[in-house]
């Protein structure tokens, strides 16, 4: 082989965008979004979103709480773009500098785009069950105000009926179309939708119908706050008292691969597993997700490792060592005075007993 041939048979470098993200640079391939340029850093760097989802296509650009300043164009064009734009629909360009948490105008941006949301969200955290997972209570707390200038009764809705295994609360939709995404994609067929058009749109079916394709249950997953949520586990137990564990099945349908959320010996929820982003790994069927509810059913992997700054995780390091007890040494040795000792009256709490490591669900 000579030269010219060894030339025509090696295969060609594709040619890497620079792009500086908060003063970090790195190197992605063209085509690539600011949000995903972004995820590749990690970190406080990353934009929120709320409608973007890597697995569905045309997923992304509703909810603009992933909006950026272009400080640079590129280094062809060197001008900034003269307004924020959203990260998930912007691709990066070669020399592109972006400033996501540096930015003043873009935390005031997010800021707003939080209130907008939370104009008509009504204030049920302590009944929803998506508490404790739900992507929007942490983007209010990372990005939102202390209180609301909304006056006005919020907006309402007729209750919809979607079948035995999903719950609808269209007041809680932020309308970010990932779980119509999802029955389109996803699914063999799509029953539902957007109907209707500005303060009057909302998730429904145009006629009462139910939900029961072999994969709709995964628009329980893909709802970033607690529109969607699995009637089976309704009402049954908060999501910081269970343990997530991986486990796996044979099924014909799927890949098997799920999470079971448990408490003791009782399956309360199955759900899809995710990824860092909250992302669903592998899309599951309707059986695995509500028929099988024994741990028997299933072939346990070990404990999902869950984001530290999780509230699921509470209680749940690996090879944590319980704080020790600090009023004796606050009080230089001298113990409490005790009005009354509760042990000495009832049996509930025993000293000796240690309540996190009783086997068994609390209910019974």
């Amino acid at each position: 082989m000579n030269y010219c041939q060894q030339l025509t048979t090696m295969p060609e470098e594709k040619k890497l965008f620079k792009v500086k993200i908060d003063n970090i640079t790195i190197q992605v391939e063209p085509g690539t979004s600011i949000l995903t340029a972004a995820r590749s850093i990690g970190g406080d760097v990353v934009p929120p979103a709320m409608c973007y989802y890597s697995k569905l296509k045309g997923s992304g650009g509703k909810c603009r709480t992933c909006l950026v300043e272009v400080s640079k164009g590129s280094d062809a064009d060197p001008r900034p773009m003269p307004k924020l734009v959203a990260s998930c629909r912007t691709n990066v360009m070669d020399g592109m500098e972006v400033k996501s948490i540096t930015s003043d105008k873009v935390l005031d941006a997010r800021k707003g785009v939080v209130e907008f949301l939370l104009i008509n969200h009504p204030l049920d955290c302590p009944i929803c069950d998506q508490a404790g997972e739900c992507h929007l209570q942490d983007l209010s707390y990372e990005h939102g105000a202390d209180s609301t200038r909304y006056e006005f009764p919020r907006r309402t809705f007729e209750k919809h009926d979607i079948g035995p295994y999903i719950q609808l609360h269209m007041t809680r939709c932020i309308l970010c179309y990932r779980c119509v995404y999802v029955a389109d994609q996803i699914s063999n067929s799509r029953e539902h939708g957007v109907l209707d058009r500005g303060e009057h749109s909302q998730i429904a079916t145009y006629i009462e119908e139910a939900l029961d394709n072999d994969f709709i249950g995964n628009v329980i997953d893909v709802c970033p706050v607690g529109a969607l949520t699995d009637r089976t586990f309704r009402f049954k137990n908060r999501v910081w008292f269970t343990k997530p564990l991986d486990a796996h099945r044979d099924c014909p349908k799927c890949s098997g691969k799920v999470t079971l959320w448990m408490r003791g010996d009782e399956v309360f929820r199955v759900t899809a597993r995710k990824d860092q982003w909250g992302e669903v790994i592998d899309w599951i069927c309707n059986e695995c997700r509500f028929d099988k509810k024994k741990a028997s059913d299933w072939t346990v992997e070990g404990v999902t490792n869950v984001n530290r700054h999780s509230v699921i995780s509470a209680n749940k390091y690996k090879g944590g060592t319980k704080p020790d007890e600090t009023i004796v040494k606050v009080m230089d040795g001298r113990k409490p005075k005790v009005l009354m000792n509760i042990h000495n009256i009832s049996e509930v709490n025993r000293p000796e007993i240690e309540l996190g490591e009783i086997m068994g669900p609390p209910t019974g």
